[in-house]
């Protein structure tokens, strides 16, 4: 019963805030969407010190007695994904507690928020192809609600063209389970894992469209950069930090490590949509002006990253990535953030009409370089080690021409990134922006918080792969039908 609480609260919390906006329009609504971030973070890190490591837990819904149907499953994978959405939605609750202020009702933006990440969570701890297709749909439809909120034509648009392409995704997801049900009759992964006869070509190209779609790989990108620009920031935070990753390559991952196994087919795919995701995602931010446009196309060049280490199919390989999932997941959120703190300090996000900021806004700046180092991947911090270890699967597995095209997109990354942070905090103050200042506690603390998260897990990376990352890695493992090579590191052995 205690894996429903990762779903249960937030939905529970999410109902009952409209009746006690009644009561505090303020106060009450950021009390209780914060209580409730808090304790899953606590629920997350009670749970990984409970587990013994390999372990794996499983917990079928009732109603009154009566069987749901509805299995939810906790392995090293899943638990490493919500420790990941518990971070990053408390650093996002935190920093709406002044953001919001622009965006009408807090009761109605904590409620939609709840209810993303208790969807979220859904799809992360399904056990059963439909019920993460449900949950799926969920977290769709309140990203849309989230773009939405912004209230303005643009925002508008974006959301309609989110609803459609997540629509489109969704269908083909839909279809890709209906062909597994028809050949094999079930739709729980282990069943249909276990069954005969249900791979089907047909199948895998719906699965790798629809969630290539929700993770915006190169050609599914396209939605990303117009949803992204026209909602508040805290949709693209949660989105690029949380939602492409488990919609998209969570789901991803279930079904061809955990149902199809990887092949030399698959493998290659992926690690093709990778290195083009890589590429086309780094040299479209360059030359963009407007912040959170930038940082779309960037969230697309490092999902690439993810899915190439994930192509590769080594443990090495697989270790990277989801290294990486974690890592991008903080860095590209603290970005995102930080860019919302720009424009609500400014009331513009586009680069060329700032600068100067640094030194009215220290903290801003500060963290801001962070999340470029971190991104651009410069050692000690975070993003370095993760993409380190991608490079080095990639030469193990002598594919050159791939590690030559990652360094390369690293550095075009940094070089992208900077001239952002020198066009903002750097340079002549714009008598326009004589009178602004540092943005409220709570913006900054949350970003405060993610830096030091991003310097924490780049200083103590090894204990946080022995820790969190090589249970994750087990589970995608046991998928591969490649033969493997040996990587040991902290005394574990793959």
């Amino acid at each position: 019963m205690f894996l429903f609480i990762f779903i249960g609260i937030p939905l529970a919390i999410a109902g009952l805030l409209p009746i006690v906006s009644k009561i505090s329009k303020k106060f009450l609504p950021d009390f209780l969407a914060n209580l409730c971030f808090i304790l899953l973070l606590a629920a997350s890190i009670s749970i990984y010190n409970l587990w013994p490591g390999a372990g794996r837990f499983s917990h079928n819904l009732e109603w009154f007695g009566s069987n749901l149907n509805i299995s939810l499953t906790l392995d090293g994978l899943s638990l490493l994904m919500i420790f990941t959405v518990s971070i990053v939605s408390l650093a996002v609750g935190l920093f709406s507690i002044n953001y919001i202020e622009r965006y009408g009702s807090r009761a109605i933006y904590y409620a939609i928020l709840l209810a993303l990440v208790a969807s979220i969570n859904g799809i992360i701890l399904a056990e059963d192809l439909f019920t993460m297709y449900i949950f799926i749909e969920a977290a769709g439809i309140s990203s849309y609600g989230l773009v939405a909120l912004g209230r303005t034509r643009y925002s508008i648009e974006g959301a309609f063209k989110y609803l459609i392409l997540s629509a489109i995704a969704s269908a083909l997801i839909l279809l890709g389970i209906a062909l597994i049900f028809i050949k094999t009759g079930n739709t729980g992964i282990k069943d249909i894992a276990a069954a005969s006869g249900g791979i089907s070509k047909l199948s895998v190209i719906l699965f790798l469209a629809g969630f290539g779609l929700k993770c915006a790989l190169v050609p599914f990108h396209f939605w990303m950069p117009d949803a992204y620009t026209s909602a508040p920031a805290v949709l693209p935070a949660m989105s690029s930090g949380l939602y492409i990753k488990a919609a998209g390559v969570y789901a991803l991952c279930k079904v061809f490590f955990n149902i199809y196994g990887i092949n030399s087919a698959v493998s290659s795919v992926m690690m093709y949509l990778g290195i083009i995701s890589i590429l086309i995602g780094a040299f479209l931010a360059i030359g963009q002006i407007k912040l959170r446009r930038m940082l779309a196309y960037s969230s697309i060049s490092q999902m690439g990253y993810i899915i190439l280490g994930l192509g590769i199919a080594s443990p090495l390989g697989i270790i990277g990535a989801l290294l990486h999932l974690f890592f991008h997941s903080i860095f590209k959120s603290l970005l995102f953030l930080n860019a919302g703190a720009i424009e609500y300090a400014t009331e513009t996000d586009e680069s060329n009409n700032l600068g100067g900021l640094g030194a009215r806004m220290p903290i801003t700046s500060t963290t801001n370089i962070i999340g470029i180092l971190s991104a651009a991947g410069v050692p000690p911090l975070n993003g370095f080690w993760s993409k380190l270890i991608i490079v080095i699967a990639l030469l193990q597995a002598k594919m050159f021409l791939y590690a030559f095209i990652a360094i390369f997109a690293s550095v075009l990354t940094l070089w992208y990134l900077l001239l952002i942070q020198r066009r903002v905090f750097f340079g002549k103050l714009k008598e326009t922006f004589v009178g602004i200042h540092e943005v409220p506690f709570w913006m900054n603390f949350s970003m405060i918080g993610l830096a030091l998260t991003c310097v924490w897990t780049g200083v103590a990376f090894a204990p946080f792969i022995s820790k969190w990352v090589l249970p994750a890695a087990g589970v995608l493992i046991d998928g591969v039908k490649a033969s493997l090579n040996v990587f040991i590191i902290g005394g574990h052995t793959l």
